[in-house]
C-alpha cells in the first residue's frame, strides 16, 4: 500500500445500484494531527483505547475517545503500519524506507530495537496464536516473520507477491490479499508453508481485505471498484458488489454482520451479512476524499480514517507530475459511527 496520493475524481457516492437501507453511519467527529507529511495505515488498541496512525517519518497516538494525543513513535522512515501485541506490551512499525521494523514499548512507546527484514516493508499484522507479527514486502514480493516478544526474525513466507490486506480464517490459515496478482493467498502461520493460490474473477488489484470466521466468509475489494464475497473452502464467489474509487482497506463487523470497505475517493461501501448466503450493499458512508485506510473499533463500534486536504500543482514542465502538497491543520482521523 503507497502513502496516500491526491485522487482528483469527484467525490461520488459509490455501491450497489440498487441499495437496500441506510447505513446510518456518518463522520460523528474529527481528530486533528499536526504536519503536512504523508500516511498510510491506522491501527486502533480498543482495549487501551489507543489510536496508531501511520505519518511519514513517526506515529502518532491517540486517546481512541478524546482524540488527545498521547504521544509519538519517532524514527519510522517511511512508515506504512503498526502492528500490536498485546500479551507481550509490544507494537511495531514497517519502515518501508530503510527495510526495517521498528519495535517498541506499548507502555511509554520508547524504541526497543531495530529489526531486519525484507524490502519495501508495507502492511504489518499480528497473529495471537502464534505470538507472531508478519510484514508484507512490496520490493522483495515475501512476508517476514518476526518473533513477537523476543523481536526476532524467524523466517519468510514466499507469497511470491505484494501483500496488502490480510486477515485469519477459520482454518488457521492467514489470507493475504496480492495486489500485483489479483489472487488471495492462505499461508500457515506456525509453518510458514503457503497452503493456497485464489485467484479472483472479477477483482484486479486487490487491496482491502475482511474475514468473517464464524462464517468462513472472506470480503476482498480491489481497484476495478468491484467488492466480492467469498466462500473460504470452496472460494466460490457468493456476491459481488460496486465500490467506490481508491479503495485500500477493510474492517468486519462481527457484532452487526456488517464489512466495510473504505475508498479513497470519500466514501465507504457497506456490506451487510444477512445470513451466510445472503448478502447486500446498505447506502455507503460519505466520508472524506482521501480517506482511503481505515481501522474498526470493536469495542465503540467506530470506523477510524485518516485523512487530509491535498493541494495539486500542475508541473511547470508537462512532463513531469505535479506536486501534491497536504494544507496545513487539515490532517485528522475521522470518527465514523452511528
Amino acid at each position: 500500500m503507497k502513502r496516500i496520493a491526491l485522487l482528483t475524481t469527484i467525490l461520488v457516492i459509490a455501491g450497489a445500484a440498487h441499495a437496500q437501507s441506510p447505513s446510518g453511519f456518518k463522520v460523528q467527529t474529527r481528530y486533528s494531527i499536526a504536519g503536512t507529511d504523508g500516511w498510510d495505515y491506522i491501527n486502533v488498541d480498543s482495549d487501551a483505547r489507543r489510536i496508531y496512525v501511520s505519518h511519514a517519518v513517526r506515529v502518532n497516538v491517540l486517546n481512541a475517545d478524546t482524540g488527545a494525543p498521547l504521544g509519538t513513535i519517532e524514527d519510522t522512515p517511511g512508515v506504512h503500519g503498526i502492528a500490536l501485541a498485546p500479551s507481550s506490551g509490544h507494537g511495531f512499525t514497517s519502515n518501508g524506507k530503510e527495510n526495517k521494523v521498528s519495535m517498541f514499548s506499548t507502555a511509554d512507546l520508547s524504541l526497543i530495537k531495530k529489526i531486519e527484514v525484507g524490502k519495501g516493508p508495507d502492511g504489518i499484522y499480528y497473529d495471537p496464536g502464534t505470538d507472531r507479527v508478519f510484514t508484507n514486502n512490496h520490493g522483495s514480493h515475501d512476508i517476514s516473520v518476526i518473533d513477537a516478544t523476543k523481536g526476532e526474525l524467524l523466517g519468510t513466507v514466499a507469497v511470491g507477491g505484494d501483500g496488502e490486506g490480510a486477515g485469519l480464517g477459520k482454518d488457521g490459515l492467514i489470507y493475504v490479499a496480492l495486489e500485483d496478482k489479483s489472487e488471495i493467498c492462505a499461508f500457515d502461520p506456525k509453518t510458514l508453508e503457503v497452503k493456497r493460490h485464489i485467484p479472483l474473477d472479477g477483482i484486479t488489484a486487490p487491496t482491502g481485505l475482511a474475514i468473517d470466521r464464524k462464517n468462513d466468509r472472506i470480503f476482498v475489494g480491489g481497484h476495478n471498484k468491484t467488492a466480492q464475497v467469498l466462500d473460504v473452502p470452496t472460494a466460490k464467489v457468493l456476491a459481488s458488489f460496486a465500490t467506490g474509487s481508491g479503495t485500500d482497506a477493510a474492517g468486519w463487523d462481527a457484532k452487526d454482520g456488517l464489512a466495510f470497505i473504505s475508498n479513497g475517493e470519500g466514501n465507504i461501501t457497506v456490506i451487510q451479512e444477512k445470513s451466510p448466503t445472503e448478502f447486500v450493499a446498505l447506502d455507503p458512508i460519505q466520508t472524506q476524499q482521501s480517506a482511503k485506510t481505515m481501522t474498526f473499533d470493536n469495542k465503540t463500534g467506530k470506523i477510524l480514517l485518516p485523512a487530509a486536504t491535498i493541494v495539486i500543482t500542475p508541473a511547470a514542465d508537462p512532463s513531469q507530475k505535479p506536486k501534491k502538497s497536504i494544507t496545513e491543520g487539515t490532517f485528522a482521523v475521522l470518527v465514523v459511527g452511528k
